[in-house]
């Protein structure tokens, strides 16, 4: 009989921390070009995401302001250096393969363990009335519009924090830092669910990064988490609430 207790600490320990391979080892000048890209990529995106966030639900503006953040990130991460997709390990304990299955299996649990997270969330107003705002830019606007962009800067933030800043960094410090620094970039918003939300995915996705040795785990992790939020939190958040 299997354990589900046992197959979730199995699944966590592959996903999570345990690499496959060693990682490549860049020449010092391609690391300096990465520092000098990101750090200049990093102010770029911050100062783009504060204004993005503060445009008023509703306004066409908020489209632009979000797929301009998406080209700071993207056009950083392409010219820090070359960036790799990476592998995952199998269940069946074979070759590494494409982190995808995996991914999204990970991107569903952590999905899940927010949208449980909302029942407590949807009884507190401090708390749940800066999200219902950020996610009125869906309600009023356009929702398959707002969804293509959620996932494009999705794409396009694994692309730099997992690509390119992560390569800048240090080693032994590119989790944490990479955690750091992306939760950081969402206070401009001025929501502190959102400063905690990227808190969880960054630490999750960058320890992903260091298993997988790429972005593509990461990708298909935080769009997993992010378009289910963006459909399924709103619809939580109501059921919480009439409770």
């Amino acid at each position: 009989m299997i354990n589900p207790f046992s197959e979730l600490r199995a699944f966590l320990r592959a996903a999570l921390f345990e690499p496959v391979g060693a990682p490549p080892v860049e020449a010092a000048a391609t690391v300096r070009r990465r520092r000098w890209v990101a750090g200049a990529t990093l102010l770029g995106g911050a100062a783009t995401l504060g204004w993005a966030l503060r445009i008023p639900p509703g306004d066409p503006l908020f489209y632009l302001g979000t797929l301009a953040l998406a080209l700071v990130w993207t056009v950083g991460a392409m010219a820090s250096g070359p960036l790799r997709l990476g592998r995952a390990h199998t269940r069946s304990g074979g070759a590494p393969s494409r982190a995808i299955v995996q991914s999204l299996a990970l991107g569903a649990l952590l999905l899940g363990i927010f949208l449980l997270g909302a029942a407590g969330v949807a009884q507190v107003p401090a708390l749940r009335d800066p999200v219902q705002n950020l996610l009125d830019h869906a309600r009023y606007g356009s929702l398959p519009l707002v969804a293509l962009l959620t996932a494009i800067n999705g794409i396009a933030e694994e692309l730099y924090f997992r690509g390119a800043l992560y390569a800048a960094l240090p080693r032994p410090v590119a989790v944490a830092g990479t955690t750091l620094v992306y939760a950081l970039t969402t206070l401009p918003g001025g929501v502190p669910l959102l400063v905690f939300a990227a808190a969880v995915l960054g630490l999750v996705v960058g320890l992903q990064r260091r298993v997988t040795g790429g972005v593509l785990g990461p990708m298909v992790t935080h769009l997993t988490w992010s378009l289910g939020m963006l459909f399924l939190l709103p619809a939580a958040f109501d059921t919480w609430s009439s409770r």
